[in-house]
């Protein structure tokens, strides 16, 4: 049987078929940890940021992490929850921490 579409409410058009049962909770736990990486690292390098942005950091780590089940029930769970961690990445720059190929 072919998944009928449905709008969503932030207008994107998707299938009503989303992911479920195990195949979530995987990706859940996935996208999980690559919160709390971004997380560590906030905590690591915490000195440089201000109280005000480390609050509302945490605060949108919470969030996601609290809803990330939620969230990968999506039929677009991939490229929203990608999209939240780049902009994680473009404060904590984790991945340039952990590729060797940025040391000399």
């Amino acid at each position: 049987m072919a998944s009928k579409s449905r709008a969503t409410v932030d207008g994107v058009v998707g299938s009503t078929r989303p992911l479920s049962g195990p195949a979530c909770q995987c990706l859940a736990e996935f996208f999980g940890e690559e919160f709390r990486k971004h997380h560590q690292c906030l905590e690591q390098h915490r000195e440089y940021y201000s109280e005000v942005a480390i609050a509302q950091a945490e605060a949108a780590l919470g969030r996601i992490l609290q809803q990330m089940e939620q969230l990968c029930r999506r039929d677009d769970a991939c490229e929203v929850v990608g999209h939240l961690l780049k902009q994680f990445e473009s404060v904590t720059k984790l991945s340039a921490l952990s590729d060797p190929r940025t040391f000399h």
